[in-house]
């Protein structure tokens, strides 16, 4: 069975994290909110308060096949080592919104196609970028926000 681990941060788009997080545990699969703040309860950008399952900073990333980054965070930069290790042995890596720019600044989208949020195209560096909802390229998905966080899901 595979294990997605998701990161969540105070200010993070609550649709496009907890929608992730409905759709694949609908689908019995496993996946871990992993909170990037130092403490369990996190407050998304629209004043929706929830608990994350672990910290993200107690996590052996090792046992899980993929990672999920939802938009509105500030701070997944932080992560970057583990977002590169994930996409460097083929492990899933996922990116909505805005947070597709986390992938480009890293260097993970150099000549993969992908999208994002309206306006953030330039922060794709060397990606070929689209308007598709979702986009797949390899073990990188990527999408545009709120209204497609339920395809970005499946």
């Amino acid at each position: 069975m595979s294990k997605i681990g998701i990161f969540m941060a105070d200010g993070c788009e609550e649709i496009e994290g907890l929608t992730v997080v409905d759709v694949v545990r609908r689908a019995k699969m496993e996946i871990v909110m992993l909170s990037i703040t130092g403490k369990k309860e996190v407050t998304s950008s629209h004043g929706v308060t929830f608990l994350a399952d672990a910290l993200a900073e107690e996590t052996g990333y090792e046992d899980l096949d993929g990672i999920v980054l939802p938009g509105g965070m500030p701070g997944t930069m932080h992560f970057n080592a583990v977002i590169r290790k994930f996409a460097e042995e083929g492990k899933l890596v996922a990116a909505i919104c805005a947070a597709p720019s986390v992938l480009g600044a890293a260097g993970l989208l150099e000549g993969k196609h992908a999208t994002c949020h309206p306006g953030f195209e330039e922060k794709l560096t060397g990606a070929t970028t689209s308007a598709d909802e979702v986009v797949v390229d390899g073990n990188i998905i990527t999408s545009r926000g709120m209204g497609t966080a339920i395809p970005f899901a499946f």
